[in-house]
């Protein structure tokens, strides 16, 4: 006989709404409200059933008693039960076939960080992300799993939000993106603090269901969505500071002075020339500047504002969120980067469950307004005596016009608008027989709008220069898109087996418009940017670029009495990128896994091994990532006039029979748990092989064209191993510890490419070496007579040349890299804290600056140049540039071994201490927190920032912020 049963479900910090109340093995089923309450009916003998993410499910016998009160406890070892999203499908840790690597909302909001990829880094095994520079809109490069393809844009992922796939084709242009040391990322539009998780889906089983788009890697992004229970609010606050890094140890004024007199005295020159204004006595010889502490020493600004309301019930959900956040620079002046948007998410099902409907759209604004040239490198390379840079009237000092200050280039200015639009609804339909009915639609719509001023205010007032000389590029970029996606879904328990067969198609198109011109000639620098007012007006380029993209895809998943898993995947690839006969191509992969400690016998005699798991993947992918058109003879307006008209003008010479890279992969991983999990291991090891490289083979100069776009017949294969591991150290109510640990060793290189030594590729690549190598001279020291870096003779002709003696390889790609994160928690404190290493080499100063003893400061370990015939010295001879011997023995030297550095670094990336305030009014929720990014950096390598691979770029920023959280 059923009766009601009633009661409240807590845990250690009051009321759990939003707990999963179920009747062990039947349908019936409810929720906690905002009260922690629940009623359900149940007859004596059923068992109810409390589950909640992140808890430990509790189950209940229901008896005579009527009313039911549960406590749940956070559950630190239930990763194996955490489902993770494979994109088209979801699967729980313990049964997936697949490698994918996840983190969540709590390690994002741990971050102080405007950039998704930021909140990565250091946190997943395989995925290698580097900053490329530290201006705000800066983005950054990621790999998975190494390079697969000989094209540098031939490598980078497939990015998907909520299921629409979202381009990171650069949306920038190279006039317009000047101070970036790549031209502007639409991923900078995604808001960290609306994401709910990132899954990043690395082998064949994982994602050849994406197809050619799954070459390199899928990234999952996922939104926040609302939760049933009661309407709750949310709001935070964060301000912030952030400065650079590291700074390049350069020469003092007194070491550089006496530099130049040195460089001076050895090329025989006692009169100094009149445009040494350093040493000649023009300039105060006493005067000493930190020009980098003075031009890019400031302190960035930041500040973050959230807020969002969510709610539902058992039916219905919705979320709806706001964020604005701006951040200053660390140049001199007032810069700013604004970012803002609004998030929505609404899910409803019917009361049957049958009918599921999710929508999810988002909207950002970006508005960047920063200088157009980033003064790093000029702040590296000033005399450190240069002059002031304000006259004592407060106006800028040009000092006689003895040099260009560098403050008059912070009127030259390089904004940038950006508008993304994302949206997404999805709809499905259970059907009889266990069918499922589902069909995505997605859209994407981004406006870019970037321009780079150059006015007449940039220059010395004595040229006298008027608006006539001002000028300005303008670049306007639109890129929309859609996608369908139907998909129809079988499911069933047969036995002791259990089928999951997938089948869908998707449908995707994408423009885009890209206009830049140049302006010139204005009668006034208030009329700098309305371009009606420009006497001279070019369209430089004007492109409407269409891609269509269309797809079948099929999955098998067949699991025997929860031991024994095989997934297979498959798809059919239509791409618009290749000619008549070469659009389609196939791509599949099978995985396999087997729960080796679900075997009775095991579980009987090694009761401390709680999870056991072997699986494997094989499968091949394809790549289209080589722009569109390239097949096709194409054409562009002639930059000049011919009597009177624009002509066209041949750009690229036509090859229809080029078709798709392909990659083949192959996995194996071993996943152990001890002790009820609580230690939790993950060892994989991969082999991935990319062949059939579309690249630009270069064209006899007599075609008129440079190259032309084939297949080679190259191999690059990536292999690698990554380790994880998870350990639940202390789990108390008061008192918690957590650590986790990844370590990803790789080694790229290139395995064949025929007619390697006869083609013009013969200086960049190594038959049996990374495709990411720099093949340099390889320094013997400094003659002790002449005072000359001298350099090996590989083919000992007695010349040194690049291609016949530069043959010391240095692979720049990372050896090794991984992260060590802990998290620990006592009663109202938590303190979470990552550390990031980086075993790798890197490009020094030496590879940026001119020979030691000309115009311009030099790095520390210029001191102590060879003077005389038997000194033993590590620098060559000082020169001015008159010595040619010593000038050319330098720019060898740039080129050499020697400016190669080891810039291996252990990096606090993030720590971050958070406080629950007591509160008294029921309900609410208050947290204070201190968050730091790049906190420490531990280094041997002494030329600035060795992450950083754009020396003359603006490194990564260490900031520190302070935050409030509130819930009600």
């Amino acid at each position: 006989m059923q009766q009601l049963i009633t009661g409240i479900v807590t845990d250690a910090n009051g009321v759990l709404p939003g707990v999963t109340v179920s009747i062990k093995g039947k349908p019936t089923s409810t929720i906690t409200d905002d009260k922690g309450q629940f009623s359900i009916a149940a007859a004596e003998g059923d068992t109810l059933v409390f589950t909640y993410v992140g808890y430990t499910t509790v189950a209940v016998a229901v008896s005579v008693d009527s009313v039911v009160n549960v406590t749940m406890q956070e559950d630190a070892t239930t990763l194996k039960e955490v489902t993770v999203n494979a994109g088209y499908y979801t699967v729980k840790e313990k049964e997936r076939t697949g490698s994918i690597s996840k983190i969540s909302s709590k390690d994002i909001e741990k971050q102080p960080v405007l950039n998704v990829l930021a909140a990565m880094q250091g946190r997943m095994a395989g995925v290698d992300i580097t900053q490329t520079t530290g201006m705000p809109g800066g983005g950054f490069d990621i790999r998975i799993r190494g390079l697969n393809s000989l094209r540098a844009i031939g490598n980078a992922p497939m990015y998907i939000i909520d299921g629409v796939p979202f381009s990171s084709d650069a949306i920038g242009n190279a006039q317009t993106s000047t101070n970036l040391p790549t031209t502007t990322s639409p991923l900078n539009a995604l808001n960290p603090n609306d994401i709910e998780s990132i899954e990043v889906l690395k082998d064949a089983d994982a994602t050849a269901i994406y197809g050619s788009r799954g070459a390199n890697g899928v990234v999952l992004i996922t939104t926040k969505k609302g939760k049933a229970g009661k309407t709750q609010f949310s709001a935070s606050a964060t301000t912030a500071t952030g400065q650079v890094t590291r700074m390049v140890d350069l020469l003092s004024t007194a070491e550089y002075i006496a530099m130049r007199e040195q460089a001076f005295a050895n090329d025989g020159i006692t009169n100094y020339p009149s445009n040494a204004y350093d040493v000649n006595g023009t300039w105060d010889r006493d005067r000493y500047t930190d020009w980098q502490k003075e031009l890019t020493g400031g302190t960035a600004q930041m500040t973050t504002l959230q807020a969002s309301v969510s709610g539902g019930s058992a039916q219905t959900n919705f979320l709806m969120g706001a964020n604005a956040s701006t951040q200053g620079t660390v140049f001199p002046g007032d810069f700013r980067y604004k970012k803002g948007g609004a998030h929505v998410n609404v899910g409803h099902e019917g009361e049957d469950k049958r009918f599921k409907m999710a929508f999810s759209g988002s909207y950002d604004v970006q508005d960047n307004d920063q200088p157009s040239r980033d003064l790093t490198r000029v702040s590296r390379n000033l005399a450190p005596n240069a002059p002031a840079l304000y006259d004592a009237d407060g106006n800028l000092n040009w000092e006689n016009s003895t040099w260009e200050n560098p403050l008059a280039a912070l009127k030259a200015k390089a904004l940038a608008k950006t508008n993304s639009f994302v949206a997404n609804t999805t709809l499905s339909y259970k059907l009889p027989y266990g069918f499922t009915a589902k069909g995505s639609f997605g859209f994407t719509d981004l406006k870019h709008e970037e321009s780079r001023s150059n006015p007449s205010t940039v220059y010395d007032p004595v040229y006298a220069a008027t608006a006539q000389t001002s000028s300005i590029y303008v670049n306007a970029t639109n890129r929309r898109s859609w996608i369908a996606e139907p998909q129809l879904q079988y499911q069933r328990a047969l036995g002791k087996a259990k089928v999951d067969v997938l089948a869908g198609g998707t449908f995707q198109n994408q423009v885009t418009d890209r206009l830049v011109q140049l302006a010139s000639g204005f009668s006034s620098n208030s009329l700098l940017y309305n371009l009606a007012s420009a006497s001279n007006l070019r369209a430089l380029s004007d492109d409407e670029i269409r891609y269509r993209y269309q797809a079948f895809f099929g999955r098998l998943n067949v699991s025997w009495d929860e031991r024994y898993i095989v997934n297979l995947t498959g798809r059919r690839d239509g791409s618009s990128r290749f000619g008549p006969g070469k659009r389609f191509a196939n791509f599949g992969a099978i995985g396999a896994a087997w729960l080796f400690s679900e075997a009775k016998l095991l579980q009987r005699k090694m009761k401390f091994l709680s999870f056991g798991k072997l699986r494997a993947s094989y499968g091949i992918t394809g790549n289209d990532q080589i722009g569109d058109y390239q097949y096709l003879d194409t054409y562009q307006s002639a930059t000049g006039l011919y009597d009177g008209s624009v002509g066209l003008m041949p750009i690229r010479l036509f090859n229809p029979n080029f078709s798709w890279e392909t990659n083949v992969k192959l996995e194996t991983a071993l996943e152990l748990g001890f002790l009820q999990d609580r230690i939790f291991a993950t060892a994989s090891w991969y082999n991935n092989r990319s062949s059939n490289q579309l690249v630009g083979m270069p064209l006899p100069s007599t075609t008129g064209f440079l190259t032309m776009q084939t297949n080679l017949d190259a191999t690059v294969e990536n292999t690698g191993l990554e380790l994880t591991l998870r350990t639940v150290n202390v789990q108390g109510k008061d008192f918690g510890w957590t650590t986790n640990f990844n370590i990803s060793f790789m080694k790229n290189r290139l395995v064949s490419f025929p007619g390697l030594a006869s083609s013009s590729y013969r200086n960049q690549y190594v038959i049996g070496e990374s495709i990411n190598i720099q093949k340099l001279y390889h320094l013997t020291g400094v003659n002790p007579q002449t005072g000359v870096y001298e350099f090996e003779d590989v083919n000992g002709d007695g010349v040194i040349t690049f291609a016949d003696d530069a043959q010391t390889v240095k692979d720049l790609s990372p050896e090794y890299f991984g992260g060590l994160q802990n998290q620990i928690r006592y009663k109202r404190f938590q303190l979470d804290f990552l550390f990031q290493f980086v075993k790798q080499l890197n490009w020094n100063a030496v590879s940026q600056y001119s020979p030691p003893g000309a115009f311009g400061n030099q790095p520390a370990s210029a001191n102590g140049g060879w003077q005389q015939a038997g000194d033993i010295s590590n620098v060559q001879v000082y020169t001015t540039g008159a010595n040619g011997a010593a000038a050319t023995a330098y720019s060898r030297y740039a080129l050499s071994d020697a400016a190669i550095s080891d810039a291996s670094f252990i990096r606090l990336k993030n720590i971050a201490l958070t406080y629950t305030v007591p509160t008294y009014l029921k309900g609410l929720q208050c947290r204070l927190n201190i968050q730091a990014q790049n906190l420490l950096t531990f280094t041997a390598y002494q030329d600035g920032d060795p992450e950083f691979r754009s020396f003359n770029y603006l490194p990564p920023m260490r900031v520190i912020s302070l935050g409030v959280d509130v819930k009600l």
